[in-house]
């Protein structure tokens, strides 16, 4: 297998994020422009922030096309293992340029939609991998199509239902998914609330209400968090 796929050891987290994006983003400094080349995808924003606070981290994932050459080692770089299904279809990327201050998208693409194959090979892996973890972290693709909602209520249920513990930050039908499943822990903000049509506003009284019905419909611990003002935890 490729260098993404030498375990060395269980992790404490696993991180589950199905279609990890190139990102590509071009900045201005004083003397020239510079390019900045990252992994990205909300699965490996989360993995870099749970490892820089000491824990250590597994990512599970679906890597396929040329981007895969620089998205490996990428990944590998930000201080974490990393499980990998190779695929023949691309992940997706972007190409930003930030020279003006604002952020002007050159180019994208959001990748092929993960085979069935692919998916079932993925789901094999999170699993083992989930349950030698002491958590599972569930995250969303950037693209609502490259992988099924299904495969979150799932893999929800299975790693719960063998003791894993499983932390979600989801919305829309991937939220509804893992509620399906169950999960431990539920983090989602008030905007996502209100556009899923879980709160009509965001007044405190609103959010606490929608946390109590989240809480009802399969979720252990819900977090919400709102912008600048204090989360809301049950």
């Amino acid at each position: 297998g490729s260098g993404g796929n030498i375990r060395v050891m269980p992790s404490d987290v696993m991180v589950f994020a199905p279609a990890p994006q190139l990102t590509v983003t071009i900045e201005q400094t004083a003397d020239a422009p510079e390019l900045h080349v990252h992994p990205g995808g909300q699965g490996i924003w989360q993995a870099r922030m749970i490892s820089s606070l000491g824990a250590s981290v597994t990512v599970c994932a679906c890597l396929g096309g040329e981007v895969v050459a620089v998205l490996e080692p990428l990944i590998l770089a930000e201080c974490v293992q990393l499980r990998s299904v190779p695929r023949d279809l691309s992940n997706g990327w972007y190409v930003h340029d930030r020279r003006d201050g604002d952020r002007a998208e050159i180019a994208s693409s959001p990748g092929q939609p993960l085979e069935r194959h692919d998916l079932d090979e993925l789901y094999g892996l999170a699993l083992a991998e989930g349950l030698g973890s002491r958590i599972s972290v569930l995250s969303g693709p950037a693209e609502p199509t490259v992988v099924p909602a299904d495969m979150y209520r799932r893999l929800a249920a299975d790693l719960g239902t063998n003791g894993a513990h499983v932390v979600a930050d989801l919305s829309g039908d991937y939220l509804t998914a893992v509620l399906e499943g169950g999960v431990h822990v539920l983090k989602v903000s008030h905007e996502e609330l209100i556009e899923d049509g879980l709160a009509e506003g965001d007044d405190v009284d609103e959010v606490v209400a929608a946390v109590h019905r989240l809480h009802d419909d399969g979720a252990g611990s819900v977090v919400v968090t709102r912008a600048e003002r204090p989360s809301i935890a049950l």
